[in-house]
């Protein structure tokens, strides 16, 4: 692959994790190209692409090179491309050393990728040398650009979607969770509050979540049951 980089056309990917109790986004620092000198400041794994290749490449080569992921399934959601997601005068410079280049950036159109995940062991295995960490989406601080926007765009379309179809939340649980960590998500998406009682209810009418006969072991309050996610059959 050719290092020829397009200066005016970058990838950013919004991850988004679920840990059982609150949304997390994974972040990296702005660090020197190949890790290791860090500005402070963080912001989401992206970068500017290279000439030969597409979109969904670079989202991949970002991903893995800024947080060692790979295999991770991404969709395009949104492009970002406002005069001025470079006012930072520090974000064109840190961008322009990153990448070596040797004239002034002054504009900067994003296609920004978004992924909702399982935070499991394997989501934990971070690399890269970039101090990838997941963040409680309570807790982010500001980050670089314009990703901060970024983000809140995500979370919205994520709340529109799961409006539409509730079914994509189940990506985020683990394969057998309990209905207090099914009803902190939708409230977390949705941006509701659910009557616990009246969550129940609401549940037992959930022809797709499947109620287990295990409940949780070794907890110091009383067990909760386990459900299941059954993808619902499509209709002929």
């Amino acid at each position: 692959m050719s290092e020829q980089i397009n200066p005016y056309v970058s990838v950013d990917c919004v991850l988004l994790g679920f840990d059982g109790e609150q949304f997390n986004v994974l972040v990296v620092r702005q660090c020197s190209s190949g890790g290791g000198e860090s500005t402070g400041s963080y912001k989401l794994p992206g970068s500017l692409v290279y000439m030969d290749e597409n979109l969904d490449e670079a989202a991949h080569r970002v991903l893995k090179q800024l947080t060692g992921l790979t295999q991770v399934n991404m969709m395009q959601f949104r492009a970002f491309g406002g005069p001025d997601r470079l006012k930072n005068p520090e974000d064109g410079m840190w961008l322009e050393r990153f990448h070596h280049l040797e004239h002034h950036l002054e504009r900067i159109v994003t296609i920004a990728y978004m992924s909702l995940l399982r935070i499991d062991r394997k989501m934990l295995k971070l690399e890269g040398g970039y101090e990838a960490q997941w963040t409680p989406l309570a807790q982010l601080p500001k980050l670089a650009f314009d990703h901060s926007d970024i983000v809140h765009a995500a979370m919205s379309s994520i709340k529109d979607r799961a409006t539409l179809n509730p079914t994509i939340l189940f990506d985020l649980l683990p394969k057998k969770f309990t209905a207090s960590q099914l009803r902190i998500l939708m409230e977390s998406v949705l941006d509701v509050k659910f009557d616990i009682k009246n969550f129940h209810k609401k549940l037992a009418q959930m022809r797709y979540v499947v109620p287990l006969d295990e409940k949780e072991d070794g907890v110091s309050h009383r067990a909760a049951r386990y459900y299941k996610f059954r993808k619902p059959r499509k209709s002929m």
